[in-house]
């Protein structure tokens, strides 16, 4: 015979699962804190992290990214897919070659944005960013 289990020590009882849900729906993030969630995600992997690291230097041929980062081409075009989507780098083709670059000024909005999502500035923009 099985060994019955108090609701006080079950972890599927109402109560507690009620409390995870409660618990959940305060830390997931709300619709406006999205574009956060996908350039957080664009940087969560560490091909793409090298891939801006490279490009934080100079615009780069998608050929010349797939020698330096040691990439297939098809991978490093779907890396720069969600780097784009993210919308971190912009590119522009010249006859067969897709030039990438890093857009600065994204990052920026980023933890101008994220600074003020974790309350770590009182407006829009930190002062020094405000200032220049």
């Amino acid at each position: 015979m099985a060994a019955r289990i108090s609701p006080e020590s079950d972890p599927l009882s109402p109560s507690r699962a009620h409390v995870r849900s409660t618990i959940a729906s305060a830390v997931l993030p709300p619709e406006d804190l999205r574009e956060l969630r996908v350039v957080h995600k664009a940087l969560a992997d560490v091909n793409r992290l090298r891939i801006v690291r490279r490009l934080a230097l100079a615009e780069a041929t998608v050929t010349e990214l797939v020698a330096q980062v040691g990439l297939s081409q098809p991978l490093v075009s779907w890396h720069i897919g969600r780097l784009r989507a993210a919308g971190l780098v912009t590119t522009r083709r010249t006859g067969r070659e897709t030039f990438c670059r890093l857009l600065p000024e994204a990052f920026e909005a980023f933890a101008d944005r994220q600074a003020e999502v974790l309350g770590l500035t009182s407006g829009p923009a930190s002062p020094e960013r405000a200032a220049s």
